[in-house]
């Protein structure tokens, strides 16, 4: 089984790739998503969260918003929130990696917006980041719901550079050109790939 990590920073185009991906017939597993089942109602990482930071939880979910303000801007919060979350994330990314292989799935992909931040381009055999210029990647960002400037500057002070996970790419799908061009871009990556043998995946070392 071949693993393809999928990343790129914010407002590059990651989840619209991801979309894509999965019409194109890979399984995708979306950290983003995880995190918010683990942290909706009746997610296993509620009851902890809600400890963590009292006040947060609200009908038996958390409250993003509110756990937001909390962490924003403040390290030592943020790293405790990633102690809860970054685990069980994990562990479903390895629950859906065990469910692919006993299917026989030959290629998937794990869409994880941290990926070189936290290192997890080491389960991965190649990664994909999607890239645009600056400005474009701005305007997006800054078009979002409550969006700000202060909170944008402060997202990307915590990845790591866009020009630097180019470098490190084995894959770059510009996606300041077009859909279309995009599309083709994955379309061509997939193909590839479909030929090539995973070397990361074996359930002893994820497990």
């Amino acid at each position: 089984m071949f693993i393809l990590g999928l990343t790129g920073s914010i407002g590059m185009g990651k989840s619209t790739a991801a979309v894509q991906l999965r019409r194109l017939g890979l399984p995708v597993h979306d950290a983003d998503a995880a995190v918010h089942a683990l942290m909706g109602p009746g997610g296993v990482a509620v009851a902890a969260v809600g400890r963590a930071f009292p006040g947060v939880v609200t009908d038996g979910a958390v409250d993003r918003q509110a756990l937001g303000a909390r962490v924003f801007n403040d390290d030592a919060a943020l790293k405790r929130l990633e102690g809860i979350l970054h685990p069980l994330v994990r562990r479903s990314e390895k629950q859906f990696l065990a469910a692919c292989a006993r299917r026989g799935v030959p290629l998937v992909v794990l869409d994880i917006p941290l990926l070189f931040e936290t290192g997890g381009d080491a389960r991965c055999d190649a990664v994909l980041v999607v890239h645009c210029r600056a400005a474009l990647q701005r305007r997006r960002v800054l078009a979002r719901p409550g969006m700000t400037e202060e909170k944008f500057q402060s997202i990307l002070a915590r990845q790591v550079p866009a020009g630097e996970k180019v470098h490190l790419a084995d894959f770059v799908v510009n996606t300041g050109i077009g859909r279309h061009a995009a599309l083709m871009d994955l379309k061509r990556a997939v193909k590839l790939l479909r030929t090539c043998k995973g070397q990361v995946w074996a359930p002893s070392s994820f497990w």
